[in-house]
């Protein structure tokens, strides 16, 4: 019961500083930076956690540890971004699933050892294909807020009807600057996976479903970001094919990883 604590402080941080957002919103003067503090006072405990659990007695990439680094990783980015850009209304989206998957390692045990003699190689392929999936996670919630501010413009009935939004140009640039960035990570992630594949894994590169969805997310990414530069993509199109391409990577990724861990037990 008291290893579970910390884990419980978390989420209720993250929850409190979410519904609270709801409160202040709506008030005439807004002062969100009692949620900054808050929130990295969660991201302090959260990441020491997730150290312990991944650096402890040796290098634990077990399934919920990884999905609670990439949600660490995408509050790390939405807190940094708040500060330029001031997006509030995404805790409403980043931080409830945080919660969530920061309290899930300690309630389910699903580990994956690696060797402690693991080449360099691999841990910064590691690192770079999760910071790549934290970013995409981000753009995706980010997406999701923009689709919910859209429908407010134009008056029409939402499941969610937030307090305030950032203007929608706001919205749209940060978009694409995580974008950008995502998919510079992905391109990277792609091509040391396929060409240093044995020195990484051990095995020669095999063409398989989760190469199949990657490429075909990474595609879908590349179609997006030309359309944003040459035809000047946006809104509708832009969350559609940003919803699309988090998808594919879901199935080439979580998906693969949930059928081997947690279905076959392996």
């Amino acid at each position: 019961m008291h290893a579970l604590i910390p884990y419980l402080i978390v989420a209720f941080i993250y929850l409190a500083v979410a519904a609270d957002y709801w409160r202040v919103a709506k008030q005439c003067e807004k002062n969100f930076s009692l949620h900054s503090a808050m929130v990295a006072l969660g991201l302090a405990l959260h990441g020491w956690l997730l150290y312990s659990n991944i650096f402890g007695d040796s290098f634990n990439l077990g399934f919920y540890n990884i999905l609670s680094a990439i949600f660490w990783l995408t509050v790390v980015i939405y807190w940094v971004l708040d500060f330029k850009h001031q997006l509030y209304s995404l805790q409403a989206f980043v931080l409830p699933p945080a919660a969530i998957f920061a309290l899930l390692p300690a309630l389910v045990s699903q580990n994956h050892y690696l060797a402690a003699d693991q080449s360099g190689m691999l841990m910064t392929h590691i690192g770079i294909a999760l910071l790549a999936y934290s970013l995409f996670t981000f753009a995706t919630l980010h997406a999701l807020l923009m689709a919910v501010a859209e429908r407010y413009m134009h008056k029409k009935s939402s499941v969610l009807a937030l307090p305030d939004f950032p203007p929608i140009l706001v919205l749209e640039n940060v978009l694409f600057k995580v974008l950008h960035i995502g998919f510079a990570l992905l391109t990277i992630t792609l091509i040391s996976g396929m060409l240093f594949s044995e020195e990484i894994f051990g095995k020669a590169a095999v063409f398989n479903h989760k190469t199949v969805f990657s490429i075909a997310s990474w595609l879908i990414y590349a179609w997006l970001l030309i359309g944003r530069h040459r035809f000047g993509w946006r809104g509708r199109k832009a969350i559609k094919l940003t919803l699309i391409g988090f998808a594919l990577l879901l199935l080439a990724y979580v998906g693969s990883r949930f059928i081997l861990w947690i279905v076959l037990g392996k």
